[in-house]
């Protein structure tokens, strides 16, 4: 196994476990370390440190393991046993009302640039670093081996999600299969059966051209909260997808309920899955708009339909506004344009759900932003709960960076 060695005194944050090596902690690598390859990590002096994944990049090692130990079969079968006892032990995974959950999240379970959800019979897997694409055959196989009869088959879908290197780089790289780059497909089985099912409610998985791995688990919990707060309500579910909240809002008795998106597929796939729980349902209209004009009310379509609807319960779950630090400033003042534009529109005594997926927001930015935005539409408001990432999205104590959704729920008077 090559080495990675640090220069002097660049050893104290692995030694308190953060499982990311800096390139500009790096005083040699040894010759010939390719993407993607396995690699001891040592101090300045030769003592060991780490065994990771090498990348090139501002992330140049993602540890997998602080021992000195082989990556080999046993360890894959380790870490994704331990990763679905946890799920066990918190009641997510073998659940007869939630077939849906994340079973790998990343660092928070010990496997850097590795993502897995599961969807009835089928797990979806993803790739974030180019080492976890190299092992991915092998993840598989022990994927497969610690879940036994509840999977049956294995999505691969990490065209979008590999960093640094272009396909054409990889098919010159000798140790990537040149008839498997980058394709998305099934590892393991094959099956057109996407229905899955959360907390009782059916919905349609798209892991062939949807985003993610084909839905947003991440807000389950958070789902069923609005739920709760649904019962007679007009509800507004902007950014919709595929129409997570919408779903839940008609479970929980919402007198209509109206998805908004800029993206036509995701229109479809919110009224597939509202028919799938409430066919024939009239309270529910889907239009694709982009969400600025919709809450502005300025010209489009749907202008008649905002002009003559009030709500009272407004979600807002729009996509990462900043990718990375140098967005930050713009992904701020968005938030806080969009928030106000929901407190300019909701009615007095309603209930505002709002997000930030962005991981470099943090929950301060976000709540000094929709601060901001409450200000300028001179609104009373109230935090009635303060959201975040479900427990099969842990966040591993050692990377804080892990934290990366956040949201309020508001009383708007």
């Amino acid at each position: 196994m090559k080495q990675v060695r640090l220069r002097k005194g660049k050893e104290e944050s692995l030694k308190r476990f953060h499982p990311w090596v800096f390139s500009g902690a790096i005083a040699s690598i040894d010759e010939g370390i390719q993407e993607g390859e396995v690699v001891r990590v040592v101090t300045n002096s030769g003592d060991f440190i780490a065994v990771g994944h090498y990348q090139e990049g501002s992330i140049a090692v993602r540890v997998l393991t602080f021992s000195d130990v082989q990556i080999d079969d046993d360890f894959w079968h380790s870490r994704l046993a331990s990763a679905l006892q946890m799920r066990q032990t918190i009641g997510i995974a073998d659940n007869p009302n939630n077939n849906t959950y994340r079973l790998v999240h990343g660092e928070g379970d010990n496997l850097p640039g590795l993502i897995i959800d599961v969807y009835g019979k089928t797990a979806v897997m993803q790739a974030h670093s180019i080492g976890m694409h190299l092992c991915r055959k092998a993840v598989a196989h022990a994927l497969k081996d610690v879940m036994e009869s509840r999977i049956s088959h294995i999505y691969y879908k990490s065209e979008t999600t590999l960093p640094f290197m272009t396909a054409d780089d990889m098919i010159a790289t000798p140790h990537f299969d040149t008839d498997e780059v980058l394709k998305n497909g099934f590892l393991l089985g094959g099956s057109d059966d996407n229905i899955a099912l959360e907390n009782g409610l059916k919905f349609r998985v798209d892991w062939l051209k949807g985003q993610k791995t084909g839905f947003f688990v991440d807000q389950r919990e958070n789902r069923s909260l609005l739920e709760k707060f649904s019962k007679g309500k007009r509800v507004l579910n902007m950014f919709c997808y595929t129409g997570g909240f919408s779903f839940y809002a008609m479970r929980g008795g919402a007198e209509l309920v109206h998805s908004v998106d800029s993206s036509a597929k995701a229109i479809e796939l919110t009224k597939q899955n509202v028919e799938l729980n409430f066919p024939n349902d009239p309270r529910h209209e889907a239009f694709c708009e982009d969400a600025f004009k919709f809450l502005e009310g300025i010209q489009c379509s749907t202008f008649n339909v905002q002009r003559s609807t009030s709500y009272d319960l407004i979600i807002l779950d729009p996509p990462a506004f900043a990718k990375h630090r140098g967005a930050l400033h713009n992904a701020l003042k968005g938030y806080t344009r969009l928030n106000q534009k929901a407190f300019e529109k909701i009615e007095k005594g309603g209930i505002l759900f709002t997000f930030s997926c962005s991981q470099v927001v943090t929950k301060d930015h976000f709540r000094n932003a929709v601060f901001t935005a409450a200000a300028l539409a001179k609104r009373k408001v109230r935090i009635l709960h303060q959201l975040h990432q479900p427990a099969d999205h842990p966040i591993n104590i050692y990377h804080p960076e892990g934290e990366y959704l956040k949201g309020l729920v508001l009383y708007v008077e």
